[in-house]
């Protein structure tokens, strides 16, 4: 859309939380072509900010009528979705993983599909300290307690802090070269009060030295430059630089491939998320980068998301 004024405000006497609800996921369905469930649930949620109110007072208030600070307020975000802005950013929030993340435009949207990489991550961490030497997929070459665990451009924090969450004994770090994504990722961990996860700015390796690493994970960008799809939905909102990777998507993958065994222990895992038709050419390029037993693990939709070698 463009970036001419839309009027949709209502009388007072339309501005009950039924009313907006009603009215204006309709219009939201019509202007962003989407389904009317999803847009009734973001006018639902835009009103829950607005007011700092449950969903379900939504539900059992559907009378109540917003006085003028709650409408602009509403209004104010609501226009900004019309246009298309993510609701994640609208909201600054975005549950991953069953926890609650804040975000902003200088992180990526976590989003469901990433939920396997931390899957397959955990089944590749022991659950507690006594159980590394004793795991079949897992081999250190010491007998230090800590499992450690490298996140490649962490963003929010998703990826890191869920993985930290699930196995505490674990030590995280977490790396990304944008100051403000890492700002946005230590705030979550505060919020989180999770307290195993150390963040670090980094251009992918360059501030590690000769730090190793018993698993490395990341989400990195994997999208072409030309892809259509970089056009529309939320990803025209999203920072540019953690989705395109060169003409075929794989550059940024071409290069954690390379560089990543320098920081694994003997024996360790790298995980990468991809793109949906990428899974053979990234196992591909762990093999040239000699990783062996590589695999490609699929989500719920049947598709190739996670591939890892060792």
């Amino acid at each position: 859309m463009d970036d001419a004024p839309l009027n949709f405000d209502l009388h007072n006497s339309e501005r009950s939380l039924g009313t907006l609800i009603n009215i204006h996921s309709k219009t939201l369905a019509k202007i962003l072509e989407t389904d009317s469930s999803s847009a009734r649930i973001d006018v639902q949620c835009l009103l829950q900010t607005a007011i700092q109110v449950n969903r379900s007072y939504l539900f059992s208030h559907p009378e109540q009528n917003l006085n003028d600070e709650q409408y602009e307020q509403y209004m104010s975000l609501f226009r900004r979705r019309l246009r298309g802005e993510p609701i994640a950013y609208l909201l600054a929030i975005r549950e991953f993983y069953g926890l609650p993340f804040k975000v902003s435009p200088a992180t990526l949207i976590p989003r469901p599909e990433t939920e396997l990489l931390v899957e397959v991550a955990l089944n590749h961490i022991p659950s507690t300290s006594s159980h590394i030497e004793a795991s079949e997929k897992i081999v250190l070459p010491n007998k230090e307690d800590k499992f450690r665990v490298l996140d490649l451009g962490t963003g929010c924090g998703a990826l890191a802090l869920s993985i930290a969450r699930a196995r505490p004994n674990a030590e995280v770090v977490a790396v990304d070269s944008s100051p403000d994504a890492l700002e946005i990722a230590r705030e979550n961990a505060q919020r989180l009060n999770i307290n195993n996860v150390q963040f670090l700015i980094s251009d992918w390796f360059s501030a590690l030295q000769d730090k190793h690493f018993d698993l490395i994970v990341a989400n990195p960008p994997y999208i072409a430059i030309n892809d259509v799809h970089l056009s529309q939905g939320d990803v025209r909102f999203e920072p540019r630089c953690a989705l395109v990777s060169g003409g075929d998507g794989l550059d940024d993958i071409r290069h954690i491939c390379t560089q990543a065994k320098v920081h694994l222990n003997p024996g360790s895992w790298l995980l990468l998320e991809h793109g949906y038709n990428q899974a053979s050419q990234v196992r591909s390029l762990m093999q040239q980068a000699e990783f062996s037993n590589t695999f490609s693990e699929q989500d719920l939709s049947g598709i190739e998301r996670v591939s890892g070698g060792r």
